[in-house]
């Protein structure tokens, strides 16, 4: 059974380097990936935050929107109609984060969409990529030239060593500024390049084509500075930088504003602005800037040592019989030595300092509203 399993799950055009170097791999949004590699995860997880970490994120989607007038601000017009961001705004060499809504406001999936210039470059989650392939296809195929991009494999450099590591293969990144992004030359092979992650520290996301990828990520490796990082330690360093996972800390039942995202939606998607709704869901989100949600996705932290997972039920008191909210992330956070989590909550009740519990194998486990990113993060602006 397990290896009939094993053998319907896709693989990276890194597997095979993964295995080479150790990796212990594991199913992952349909894919065999490498949870972590020797030295484990509290240690790559360090190692990030000290120097620089390698990650493979080759089962990420991407997506180019092609607009068939061939001016890029149409199919950024065209995609506004699926999410509330500002895309008309985003210049040429620049990236935004962005959200898929549905009708009821909810999150259908969470993504970077990037302007080449001439097109769009979408970035979307593994697990949701055929849906959004095929909402695109559905809502923007009268503008646009909608492409997926099997052929790349896409990789993460990310921590304080990241930009000097990557900079002896590609000078131009120095120059970079988070979330500045656009073709670059790697190595001599021809990749996307942009200043962004998903740790909390500084560094990069390169697509690079399928058959250079294992040349590219071997010379990235010969860096002393940098490990290669297994998902366990991808999913420790987002937590503590208070990033969501989609699936887990949205889904289709959240919205931006339960979310915390109301930093993403620009003013010019909101009531009164230039561009104002227009997307799904628009007139729950856009009430909900107004007056506010009944929940909120807030940060977390014990006063023991005990992490609190996934799923744990939060309660006013140690007491009540009835939960008021649910935990969505939550795990050690090995650079602060201490556990965190991430969860839902009343509204009147997401202050940083609110104490609530948590239910964890029968016992209550007193926790504080904390704000969030927990650890600084150190993006280069």
């Amino acid at each position: 059974m397990l290896a009939r399993d094993k053998s319907s799950l896709k693989r990276t055009p890194l597997h095979a380097l993964h295995v080479a170097r150790g990796g212990k791999m594991v199913p992952f949004a349909g894919y065999e990936m490498p949870v972590q590699f020797p030295a484990g995860v509290l240690r790559e997880h360090l190692h990030t935050r000290g120097a620089a970490g390698l990650f493979d994120v080759s089962h990420m989607g991407q997506l180019a929107l092609r607009p068939k007038s061939g001016k890029v601000e149409d199919a950024a017009l065209a995609l506004e109609r699926l999410v509330p961001q500002d895309i008309v705004a985003v210049a040429p060499g620049r990236q935004r984060y962005a959200q898929f809504t549905n009708e009821d406001g909810g999150i259908l999936d969470d993504l970077m969409v990037a302007n080449f210039g001439d097109h769009l470059f979408l970035v979307v989650n593994a697990a949701c990529k055929a849906e959004d392939e095929a909402h695109l296809r559905a809502h923007l195929s009268d503008i646009c030239i909608i492409g997926s991009l099997p052929d790349r494999a896409l990789i993460a450099l990310q921590g304080p060593k990241a930009e000097s590591a990557l900079a002896k293969l590609c000078a131009d990144v120095t120059a970079m500024r988070f979330m500045d992004t656009g073709p670059r030359k790697v190595a001599g092979f021809d990749c996307f390049v942009s200043r962004s992650g998903y740790t909390g520290e500084d560094g990069f996301e390169i697509s690079v084509p399928a058959e250079q990828a294992e040349a590219l990520v071997a010379m990235l490796l010969e860096n002393p500075d940098v490990l290669p990082i297994g998902l366990g330690a991808r999913d420790s360093l987002r937590l503590e930088a208070g990033l969501c996972l989609y699936g887990h800390d949205l889904d289709t039942t959240t919205t931006p504003v339960e979310g915390a995202l109301e930093w993403s939606v620009q003013k010019s998607r909101r009531t009164g602005g230039a561009r104002a709704g227009g997307f799904p869901g628009a007139e729950k989100i856009l009430s909900q800037f107004e007056k506010g949600a009944s929940r909120r996705r807030v940060g977390l932290r014990a006063e023991g040592r005990a992490p609190v997972r996934e799923g744990a039920l939060l309660f006013g008191d140690s007491s009540s019989s009835e939960p008021i909210g649910k935990v969505t992330s939550g795990g050690f956070g090995p650079s602060l030595n201490a556990p965190v989590a991430m969860g839902y909550l009343p509204t009147s009740l997401s202050a940083n300092g609110t104490s609530v519990f948590a239910e964890v194998r029968g016992q209550r486990l007193p926790l504080q509203v904390a704000a969030m990113p927990f650890v600084p993060n150190t993006y280069k602006r």
